[in-house]
């Protein structure tokens, strides 16, 4: 994100392979106005700065860490035993996955110690509503921005749901 405000969010993948996914991360952090860096850190490929992304993350402001990975997804599993900044894993289905379920269970099980928040498979949206939520807790202006955004998505299904009724009769909308 270019922008003179110091990142409050990282957002990791282990390859630019996951880039189309965790797009939409860097997407909604952007609509909610949270500084966010974005960059490739492999958990196999470039151990050492995978150590060092986690080790001095607190230092550069880092508030959450968004870590995308798929096939073997050690990466948010890694980055959160080192580091007491909250992480939160998005699994991603990849070319070599077995549909996703090796990265969604190896973001799942982690040893007690070693929390990571992990959401749906490709879901890293959620992943950076999550973590504009965990910053809200000390930070009004993202909180109220979190409000309004719940709110037109509540405003978006209620026309959806006018819209539906119109075509669509049911005892419970009378």
């Amino acid at each position: 994100m270019s922008t003179n405000n110091k990142a409050m969010v990282g957002i990791i993948m282990g390859s630019d392979s996951d880039l189309s996914v965790m797009q939409a991360a860097a997407d909604f952090l952007q609509s909610m106005q949270i500084p966010f860096e974005l960059t490739i850190v492999s958990a196999h490929r470039t151990p050492q700065r995978m150590m060092d992304y986690a080790n001095t993350a607190k230092a550069r402001g880092l508030q959450v860490i968004i870590a995308g990975a798929g096939g073997a997804a050690h990466l948010p599993g890694m980055i959160a035993s080192t580091t007491t900044i909250p992480v939160i894993g998005v699994p991603i289905k990849s070319t070599n996955s077995i549909d996703g379920w090796d990265s969604i269970l190896s973001i799942l099980q982690m040893p007690n110690g070693v929390p990571v928040a992990t959401v749906a498979l490709n879901a890293a949206k959620n992943a950076a509503i999550l973590a504009a939520q965990i910053i809200a807790l000390q930070n009004t202006s993202i909180a109220e921005k979190l409000v309004a955004y719940k709110q037109t998505m509540q405003q978006e299904v209620t026309k959806k749901i006018i819209d539906t009724k119109k075509k669509w009769n049911n005892e419970f909308d009378k």
